[in-house]
């Protein structure tokens, strides 16, 4: 386009309004890209709900009877009540995986740079992936909570509570899709950001009270464990959910004498620390 005067002018790239309104239309619209991009790829799915199924039948038959819980002894039915907040949570944990790898690829096919040369806030991309992933999460849950029922597993509260345990480990599984999107934003391949999204998460998930008490570890594991973010959320899950047997100790720790709150405040703080770090990251990745 020239002026009058011959001067050469370059053309008006348009821009997003800006606002909170905008930035939830953008990050909705990202989201239902991501889950119309999930559907068209069933084995993600499929394959995302065989790894918890085989956790619960195989902690379920085979520790069942072997692993002594404080107040319950080596009761298989109780085991597998206390179980299953373990299994819940570390379910919506792994998502982290799944939400770098699916960041990671859109960064090495070139989507991301194309996706700022459009009218969107810098954040919807992220916020868009990370929300698809909690919708998976949460109908994985659905069909875990199914086979969990199956193999023996009841809750012993009040509907109302339930669900509020079930938005507990949800917030948790959104909480870490924000480290997984980070991760993704750091790496140079989906392979990477898949074996960075894992690596850290099994000492995670295994060093705390999710498979076993965490009164039966040594001293300063037992320390870590009880002050874990994945074993409040576990604790208040069993809480929420009437799975902790009537004889179990409370630990000492101040996240285990008040699961529900530690649960709710750990999640918030990695969401607002990860959440900008992600961002962040996100700008000087793709400019």
């Amino acid at each position: 386009m020239t002026t009058d005067d011959g001067a050469v002018l370059a053309p008006a790239t348009p821009r997003a309004k800006g606002g909170f309104g905008q930035a939830v239309s953008d990050s909705l619209v990202m989201a239902q890209r991501n889950l119309i991009r999930m559907l068209r790829i069933p084995e993600v799915v499929i394959f995302g709900l065989i790894q918890p199924i085989m956790f619960v039948v195989l902690f379920s038959y085979v520790f069942g009877g072997s692993i002594e819980l404080p107040g319950a002894g080596t009761d298989a039915d109780a085991y597998r009540e206390f179980l299953m907040g373990g299994i819940f949570a570390q379910t919506v944990t792994f998502a982290t995986a799944g939400a770098g790898a699916g960041i990671a690829e859109d960064m090495d096919k070139g989507l991301i740079d194309r996706f700022r040369s459009l009218p969107m806030t810098r954040g919807a991309v992220l916020t868009g992936r990370t929300l698809a992933d909690l919708v998976q999460t949460a109908l994985t849950l659905v069909v875990l909570a199914l086979v969990a029922l199956l193999v023996g597993w009841r809750t012993h509260e009040n509907l109302l509570k339930v669900l509020g345990g079930f938005g507990l480990l949800l917030l948790l599984g959104y909480a870490f899709t924000w480290i997984g999107a980070l991760i993704g934003l750091s790496v140079r391949s989906p392979e990477a950001a898949t074996s960075g999204g894992l690596v850290w998460l099994f000492p995670l998930t295994f060093l705390s009270n999710a498979f076993v008490p965490s009164q039966n570890m040594p001293s300063a594991l037992r320390h870590v464990a009880e002050w874990n973010p994945f074993s409040a959320t576990v604790q208040a899950s069993r809480e929420l959910f009437g799975n902790i047997p009537p004889g179990y100790p409370t630990a000492d720790a101040w996240p285990m004498q008040h699961p529900v709150l530690a649960s709710l405040l750990w999640s918030i703080v990695i969401i607002a620390v990860f959440r900008t770090l992600a961002v962040r990251r996100y700008k000087s990745a793709t400019g």
